[in-house]
């Protein structure tokens, strides 16, 4: 697992064989972040269900101000802050070992708002919708910000309350749907 563009191009990213977690495939990450080139600079990101850092740690790379990577176990976290001080990146970088419902109560209690969150859960918890319908009630997006969501067979809608779906894409047994906030 590697960076593939911006400031960190080309350096390793531990992590890539966490327990519960399955890293973003580079040929993936290398679409997504091409779609969403013109969302990220100077952005806030959200990279929740962490794993290694992997998604928020391009996002940095590619010019995000800030990224908060969340995971519930301690072995992500572990390796999301090996990951951040080998890429001299802490002052970019906020980690937290939590739930996800705790963190997005966290961030709504905070006032913090993101332009991007990546959501992409162990595929077995089919929880994209629930996730979805808490960053909504928080409103923790801001306006025009995007989600980037990773799953495997949730059903998910075209259309959440001001959230567009403006791009979906198969990739072998995973989806990708990158959902806009009008």
């Amino acid at each position: 697992m590697r960076v593939i563009s911006g400031t960190l191009k080309g350096r390793n990213i531990l992590g890539y064989n966490i327990d519960g977690t399955r890293p973003t495939m580079d040929r993936v990450k290398e679409s997504v972040f091409g779609t969403i080139q013109n969302y990220i600079k100077d952005s806030i990101v959200l990279d929740l269900f962490a794993g290694s850092g992997n998604l928020g740690i391009e996002a940095i790379s590619n010019g995000a101000s800030k990224c908060f990577f969340v995971d519930n176990s301690i072995e992500a976290i572990k390796v999301i802050k090996k990951n951040v001080e080998s890429f001299n990146i802490n002052d970019k970088a906020t980690i937290l070992h939590n739930d996800y419902n705790k963190a997005l109560n966290y961030f709504n209690n905070s006032g913090i708002k993101f332009d991007i969150i990546f959501v992409d859960p162990p595929y077995k918890y089919e929880i994209i919708d629930e996730v979805i319908n808490k960053i909504l009630e928080y409103d923790l997006l801001k306006k025009q910000g995007i989600i980037v969501l990773e799953f495997e067979s949730d059903k998910l809608k075209e259309k959440y309350n001001n959230l567009t779906l403006v791009k979906s894409k198969k990739y072998g047994y995973k989806y990708v749907y990158i959902y806009k906030n009008n």
